[in-house]
């Protein structure tokens, strides 16, 4: 068998596997739809451009849409603060338009291949445009590679804080596994769940990586397609990153 067609064939195992274990209201944000990594690269900086589109023939859900842009910069091995500049969402009916801005900071906690696993933690801010409550972040990173096969999950949990800011907090899982045929082509699988939406969404990505040649630069890319698992979560939801990092 070849490396493609095993790869292949473990992410559609993974696939099975994470819709049953997700059991295969606010809208998400684009920051829901990534699974980050607990990597830190010390001095490493990042310009990135992400969202999400849903497609879905109910009104209550078609034409939700998000992108966000950030920058990114690493001032040790173990902190990388983020900064994202504008935020952009479009609820269904709606017109779009500018709703905040975050402050993500990502703690890398172990050393790589040290433990069983990578751990990280992230924190964030998110202040609204406009006024409102704020909005913080938290929750651990972890991360397993083996051979070209790497999985991520992240545990999130989201509170609102200041005036008009409600009591509950609520919490979100995400799973990644990827296949790394290629540094320029690792097709895998995303889960995600809000248990308090009761939306569920598992479906297949691509992403990859390039040198920009006679640079010490690199471009990543990841598309992918969530298909909701339940009837609460949108039918099909779009994603796309595209991302410049530099030294």
């Amino acid at each position: 068998m070849t490396t493609h067609s095993r790869c292949a064939r473990r992410a559609g195992l993974a696939l099975i596997l994470a819709c049953a274990a997700l059991g295969c209201t606010e809208r998400a944000h684009a920051d829901d739809f990534i699974v980050y990594s607990p990597h830190v690269i010390a001095t490493q900086t990042e310009v990135e451009l992400r969202g999400y589109d849903v497609s879905d023939g109910r009104d209550d859900y078609n034409g939700d849409r998000a992108a966000e842009l950030s920058v990114a910069h690493a001032f040790t091995s173990w902190w990388k603060p983020e900064l994202y500049l504008a935020e952009y969402a479009r609820e269904p009916g709606e017109g779009g338009k500018l709703v905040g801005y975050e402050f993500e900071n990502t703690f890398q906690l172990t050393e790589p291949g040290r433990y069983w696993a990578d751990f990280g933690l992230l924190a964030s801010y998110e202040h609204p445009k406009g006024g409102g409550p704020g909005e913080i972040e938290f929750g651990p990173l972890i991360e397993k590679t083996v051979g070209r096969f790497d999985h991520r999950v992240n545990l999130i949990w989201e509170k609102q804080i200041g005036a008009g800011a409600a009591s509950r907090t609520e919490f979100r899982y995400s799973y990644a596994g990827t296949c790394a045929v290629s540094n320029a082509f690792r097709p895998g699988i995303e889960a995600y769940g809000r248990p308090d939406d009761d939306a569920y969404q598992a479906g297949p990505i691509v992403a990859g990586e390039w040198h920009v040649p006679h640079s010490a630069g690199n471009v990543e890319y990841r598309f992918g397609m969530l298909l909701g698992i339940n009837a609460e979560a949108p039918r099909r939801t779009w994603l796309a990153q595209l991302e410049y990092e530099f030294f």
